[in-house]
């Protein structure tokens, strides 16, 4: 089906928007390279080949791409209704944990398919657990939700330093790599040749469709809209504010838990201080560049992960620091806030509106 004129500028209006955001964050970065005497287009050069030269960097992107994408997904639900979910990472954290207790539990299982299958249902558990209690104080305790997912994600991370160095510690040495390596039985099954898990990149695929179905084309997904763009009148017509931002909070929560057990199964085959890999932080700057456009967070989110794992030849080649990704990531999202701000001033709101519309109805 065609799309209506307004529906097509508005898609183009965002296509421009994301290309403005793209020019600004190349143009900054170029900035920073040429003051710390590095060369951007030799930069941006390596950044290319350490994750698109070859389909095995390829896939080590990929497998950056499912988290960033699972908990992308999960983002879109708590900003639809008006939420920051920023205790995305401490979900994302908790989901590893029950992933892993039930693969401890479960190690000495005679039907290893089975514990696998428990313990992708316990990560998305662990991660609805940990987001509803973020949940319940911002609707009961009227804690911003903000706060309240911040402060989770520092018990979440140390629960994990606490179980690594006491209950779950190798044996006879407690150490920063994590807790012993599950049996190969209780890992995600790979392609070979790339060590990229089939089962993780159909969860992620699959989070995208169910997400963008839901809040697309369900009355849930309408309600959680109502609710986002005025609460009040919401309430009004009958729906439940609180209500509908626990769901929200508990939906977000599973998809970065299922997120973290496939750290766990998936990549690690073991649980480790640093499982989440700020992934779930990194979402937040997908879901903000998508302009919280589900059909905008697979493209994003690819960028993101290739800026993660290319970033790794820099110190090697042009003996740069890999932080220069988190430079890159960091203008990113200014320079989406920035475009934000601009193009939300009156005059330019004004004259996108009056494009819209089209012409007055004597010159057509």
């Amino acid at each position: 089906m065609v799309s209506s004129p307004p529906k097509l500028a508005a898609r183009v209006r965002h296509a421009r928007q994301v290309l403005l955001t793209l020019v600004a964050v190349f143009c900054f970065t170029a900035l920073i390279m040429l003051v710390a005497g590095a060369p951007p287009l030799a930069a941006y050069y390596h950044l290319y080949q350490g994750s698109l030269g070859s389909w095995v960097k390829f896939a080590h992107v990929i497998k950056a791409w499912i988290p960033l994408t699972l908990c992308a997904c999960g983002l879109l639900y708590t900003f639809r209704i008006g939420l920051w979910n920023i205790g995305v990472e401490g979900q994302m954290m908790m989901g590893a944990v029950f992933a892993t207790a039930m693969l401890r539990f479960g190690s000495d299982s005679s039907v290893p398919a089975f514990i696998l299958g428990l313990a992708i249902l316990a990560g998305g558990v662990g991660g609805s657990v940990w987001a509803l209690i973020a949940g319940f104080l911002k609707t009961k305790g009227g804690i911003n939700e903000i706060f309240a997912g911040l402060g989770l994600n520092f018990v979440a991370q140390g629960i994990i330093l606490w179980l690594i160095f006491g209950p779950w510690k190798r044996p006879g040495v407690a150490s920063m790599s994590g807790t012993a390596t599950f049996p190969s039985a209780l890992w995600l099954s790979q392609w070979p040749s790339l060590r990229l898990s089939p089962v993780a990149l159909a969860f992620a695929i699959g989070a995208l469709i169910f997400s963008g179905l839901l809040l697309r084309y369900t009355r849930i997904g309408l309600h959680l809209k109502a609710i986002g763009n005025n609460p009040q009148a919401a309430f009004l017509f009958g729906l439940k504010p609180a209500r509908y931002m626990i769901l929200a909070m508990i939906l977000a929560g599973g998809c970065a838990g299922i997120a973290g057990n496939l750290q766990v199964t998936g990549v690690y085959h073991r649980l480790i201080p640093a499982i989440s890999s700020n992934y779930g932080y990194l979402a937040l700057m997908v879901v903000m560049l998508a302009n919280y456009k589900i059909w905008l967070v697979p493209p994003v989110a690819l960028f993101f992960a290739c800026l993660n794992v290319g970033s790794i030849q820099l110190p090697m080649m042009l003996k740069l620091d890999s932080s220069l990704s988190g430079v890159i990531q960091g203008a990113l999202v200014l320079a989406t806030l920035g475009v934000h701000a601009w193009r939300a001033r009156p005059g330019v709101f004004r004259k996108q509106a009056a494009a819209d519309r089209g012409p007055p109805a004597g010159d057509r």
